[in-house]
């Protein structure tokens, strides 16, 4: 899996689970989505993405983007 599919993942698993958070616990929760959309919209044009950044120090990522879950086989 690449840091773009697993930015992808993350980003529509967060969304649904706030949408279905504010339809059935509180109104509120709709800010969930609304941070996940910011945070996609600035990542376009920073190009900083918390969870990106996380697995590189992790040194979970490749220099293809490729992700190698626990770390690379040494």
């Amino acid at each position: 899996m690449t840091t773009h599919n697993l930015i992808r993942l993350l980003a529509g698993t967060v969304t649904l689970l706030g949408s279905a958070l504010t339809w059935f616990v509180h109104p509120l929760w709709i800010l969930v989505p609304v941070f996940v959309g910011l945070n996609l919209i600035q990542s376009v044009f920073t190009g900083f993405c918390p969870p990106t950044l996380i697995l590189r120090k992790l040194g979970w990522v490749d220099e293809h983007d490729v992700i190698h879950w626990g770390g690379r086989a040494k």
